[in-house]
């Protein structure tokens, strides 16, 4: 164990720290990102949290063993961004690999590796070709000699398969490699098959045959979309080091997303102290939510992940209003204020769902000002040019060229009348 381990001080502690696997993990969502995007992306993850940055990230900056590259990426981002944030670099548990990883990172603050081990015997069979104790066995002593050549590189080993294999026998590597040095030990359920309640328990099983000195990190994948509620279920056992990746990316269907596992955690007390506890103390720093926006477009930029309307937290749909009754009581119709909470100022769209009073909000913004008849005259254009797009949103540019036309009628409004499909809609009122 590395002395001023500030990633084992933080959880043991209390102190919810991230895994950050986009730059890792993420690149086998069939993503790449550049040497000096990781560096980017490491300083930014860390400003969230201010001078804590280090003791509430880790930062997986690669897999030196990949190529040359690879690499210079993982060390680039070790000297480059060890001020916000606790970069490691990943390898498997062979001599070899281990060396390449230390000297990725060694000479950078807050330095960690993590040496990949197999746990059940599916994965040791595959890996290694032994069975799950041998290489269990093996992996301790790659573990024992990683410590002792470290030179006060923190050394995290990855339990690979964990929920498959027999969790005695996990929990007894995972104490034994903690008291061989190891500075947390994560659990990866390699192929996202867990239920919350199995996660719960594999947790709280491996912990109390581990012992108190052990850190457990979650490591889940989101293969049947529960990547997120395990990762909950995982801190309620008492887990507070939790891998996570920006819009979710990793391995096949993913995991957790950072954005998505940080908000409900940080944006209400109450919610907190379900998942982590009563009088639950989560931040050395209280993190900056209004950072998570930018973050995640300048990931989907640089990876192509798109942001969808539907995607929590930072898609293009939060803050955004598009009917009539969450235009009027809009907390009654949403679980937070995304301007409060993310910085987003609230923006009403025009859709084929609008009422009066939407729409002539939209026009308002555009700088046109509607009498009732303008109002239900364009309310009929608007709806039947979805209709016969359809496309739900009407451009803005599209309206506001309407508006102009619109508007500059001076004489009896009847000339611009609706199409007889879309004259229902002139009769709808404001909700």
């Amino acid at each position: 164990m590395s002395a001023g381990d500030v990633v084992r001080e933080s959880a043991r502690a209390g102190r919810v720290v991230l895994f950050e696997e986009s730059a890792r993990d993420g690149a086998q969502a069939k993503t790449l990102m550049s040497a000096d995007f990781r560096v980017r992306l490491a300083r930014e993850q860390g400003a969230v949290f201010g001078v804590d940055g280090p003791r509430h990230v880790v930062f997986a900056a690669g897999f030196p063993s990949v190529c040359g590259q690879e690499f210079e990426a993982t060390r680039q981002v070790a000297l480059e961004a060890q001020d916000s944030v606790s970069p490691s670099a990943i390898c498997r548990g062979t001599p070899q690999d281990v060396r390449l990883a230390l000297s990725a990172v060694r000479g950078a603050a807050h330095a960690r590796i993590m040496v990949i081990v197999a746990a059940s015997e599916a994965t040791a069979q595959a890996l290694v070709h032994r069975d799950a104790r041998t290489a269990l066995n093996a992996g301790l002593d790659v573990v024992k000699e990683a410590v002792e050549s470290a030179d006060g590189i923190a050394v995290d080993v990855c339990l690979v398969d964990a929920p498959r294999a027999d969790h005695a026998l996990v929990a007894e590597y995972a104490g034994l490699m903690t008291a061989r040095g190891a500075g947390t030990i994560v659990l990866a359920d390699t192929v996202g098959d867990l239920l919350p309640g199995r996660t719960r328990a594999l947790f709280q099983r491996v912990a109390a045959g581990a012992g108190p000195q052990a850190v457990l990190v979650s490591h889940l994948h989101n293969d049947l979309g529960l990547g997120l509620a395990n990762t909950l279920a995982a801190l309620e056992s008492g887990v507070r080091v939790a891998a996570c990746s920006w819009l979710g990316m990793a391995e096949r269907s993913g995991m957790a997303a950072t954005e998505q596992l940080l908000f409900l955690l940080a944006h209400d007390r109450a919610k907190a102290e379900q998942v982590l506890g009563p009088g639950c103390e989560p931040w050395w720093t209280e993190p900056d939510l209004t950072r998570l926006p930018g973050i995640a477009r300048m990931v989907s930029a640089e990876t192509g992940v798109p942001l969808t309307v539907t995607t929590p937290v930072v898609g293009t749909g939060v803050a955004t209003i598009s009917t009539g009754t969450p235009f009027t009581h809009p907390r009654t119709f949403q679980p937070y204020d995304p301007q409060q909470q993310l910085g987003l100022a609230p923006t009403v769209v025009l859709t084929h769902l609008a009422s009066g009073r939407v729409l002539r909000a939209v026009a308002e913004r555009l700088g046109h000002h509607l009498d009732p008849a303008q109002t239900r005259t364009a309310l009929a254009w608007a709806k039947d040019r979805a209709y016969r797009l359809g496309r739900a949103v009407v451009d803005d540019a599209d309206f506001a060229a309407y508006l102009d036309g619109l508007t500059a009628i001076t004489a009896a409004p009847t000339t611009a009348a609706a199409p007889t499909a879309a004259a229902p809609a002139t009769t709808v009122t404001d909700r």
